[in-house]
């Protein structure tokens, strides 16, 4: 099983990478190091985790200390709601370049579908009307900038994808989206030949508790993450776990050398199916989604 996936525009993104949601001041430093001495190449970051300027001090030291070069490192970020207008694209990769102390991102994608005024809140009062093609022109001048290596949304539906596909000039990479046992998104994996998934274990007990999932682990002499992440795996997308503990995050990088035969995997299908990363802030009267299911358009 390879160690990485080729994405549309060449480069090649790590199967296994670190997600950064969550982890907090004083920690995410350490859990970067820890990570890439355990031989993570991939780093999920994000403005709104609020802790980009903390990696980019980690990352600086790790490239300072001849660790690890800025080339041998997949580096992804976010644009967030309040930055959609076009004007501000550019604006808000600068500032997450400038936070994570590098001149270009691996991949850069939008985050969520959605848009409100430039500095606010997710209020109401603030929701704009998104205008998605526009936004992703922009995003297409910073990877014609080569600012942003590869560029890509987060939170899309299939529709919206393609919808995005059919005005794209230059086609998205990567639709990075909540993809695991408990959700296992047949309907998107099959229209996407790159599907990123973050979030695998994220807020995933009831997954890892599974009977179905503890008896395949035990079967196999592997814990219930690493079955949960090689399954992602060997559905074809790479996988973002969490963690700031050094032996889970070994644990969670041991997925190679080993597979879960098809056998087992057939019983993944009894799993009930629940979707965690639910966006409830976006629904609501004001807002241009007025239902979940508008939202999702349905994959729900």
């Amino acid at each position: 099983m390879a160690t990485h996936f080729t994405l549309n525009t060449g480069a090649r993104i790590p199967a296994v990478g670190l997600g950064t949601y969550k982890a907090g001041p004083g920690v995410v430093a350490d859990a970067i190091a820890a990570a890439v001495k355990a031989g993570y190449r991939h780093i999920d970051c994000a403005p709104l985790y609020n802790n980009e300027k903390e990696i980019g001090v980690a990352l600086k030291k790790l490239f300072d200390d001849g660790v690890v070069k800025r080339e041998d490192l997949f580096i992804t970020s976010k644009i967030w709601c309040s930055d959609l207008s076009p004007e501000d694209v550019p604006r808000a990769l600068g500032s997450t370049l400038s936070d994570l102390q590098l001149d270009y991102l691996d991949l850069y994608l939008i985050h969520w579908p959605f848009q409100i005024k430039k500095g606010s809140e997710i209020s109401p009062e603030n929701f704009v009307h998104p205008d998605i093609p526009k936004t992703w022109q922009a995003m297409e001048q910073l990877y014609d900038s080569a600012k942003a290596r590869a560029i890509g949304v987060s939170n899309f539906s299939s529709k919206k994808l393609a919808d995005l596909l059919h005005v794209a000039r230059v086609p998205p990479a990567v639709d990075q989206v909540e993809c695991h046992l408990g959700w296992q998104q047949s309907k998107l994996r099959a229209f996407c030949q790159t599907n990123g998934a973050y979030a695998p274990l994220g807020r995933m007990k009831a997954v890892a508790n599974s009977p179905v999932v503890a008896s395949v682990a035990e079967s196999l002499g592997k814990t219930p993450a690493q079955v949960a992440l090689r399954w992602g795996i060997q559905q074809g997308q790479s996988v973002l776990p969490k963690s700031v503990d050094e032996s889970r995050l070994k644990e969670n990088i041991d997925l190679f050398g080993w597979s879960i035969p098809e056998e087992l995997c057939v019983k993944f299908s009894e799993i009930e199916q629940v979707k965690q990363i639910r966006g409830d802030p976006f629904v609501h009267p004001e807002s241009v989604y007025k239902t979940l299911e508008e939202l999702w358009d349905g994959e729900i």
